[in-house]
């Protein structure tokens, strides 16, 4: 096994790890963070963000190359689109309802709780819809350029 995926294991059982034991697991303790009952969850979250915060400056900074790679970081900033809107409401509502998303609804289905299985599901449910749409655009714009009374056709073959 590569290096790369030896890590990635590793920090994927540390970070289940954290979240198990910063209680992000517990769906009481997301209902009363989420009902602003509670701050806890939503200061975790603050520090987690503080300390990416100053690492990515840190990083970007020192002109940092990964540990395993020795490939340059770079960091991608785009301004935010419909898509990340629609997304994130759709993120929250989901949060909302199942009081899990997909970090800690892995980290519920390694302890054991067995109706985390229902919120994978749905996870899993809106991964294929979502792919399955995309695919369907791609494969429709595909077809509109090659019709012959498409622009972008008449364009390609004039």
């Amino acid at each position: 096994m590569s290096p790369v995926r030896v890590a990635a294991a590793a920090f994927g059982v540390a970070f289940g790890f954290l979240i198990s034991w910063g209680q992000f697991t517990d769906p009481d303790r997301i209902r009363d963070m989420l009902l602003l009952e509670d701050p806890y969850l939503y200061l975790m979250m603050f520090s987690a963000i503080a300390v990416a915060f100053g690492g990515t400056w840190l990083l970007r900074r020192t002109r940092a190359r990964a540990l395993l790679t020795g490939e340059p970081l770079s960091l991608d900033r785009s301004k935010p689109e419909r898509r990340h809107v629609v997304g994130a409401a759709l993120f929250g509502l989901g949060w909302a309802i199942s009081d899990s998303c997909p970090a800690p609804v892995a980290g519920q289905l390694a302890q054991g709780v067995f109706w985390s299985l229902f919120t994978i599901a749905g996870i899993v449910l809106g991964i294929v819809v979502f792919l399955r749409r995309q695919e369907r655009a791609t494969r429709r714009a595909a077809e509109e350029a090659q019709t012959p009374d498409s622009p972008v056709a008449s364009v390609a073959t004039g």
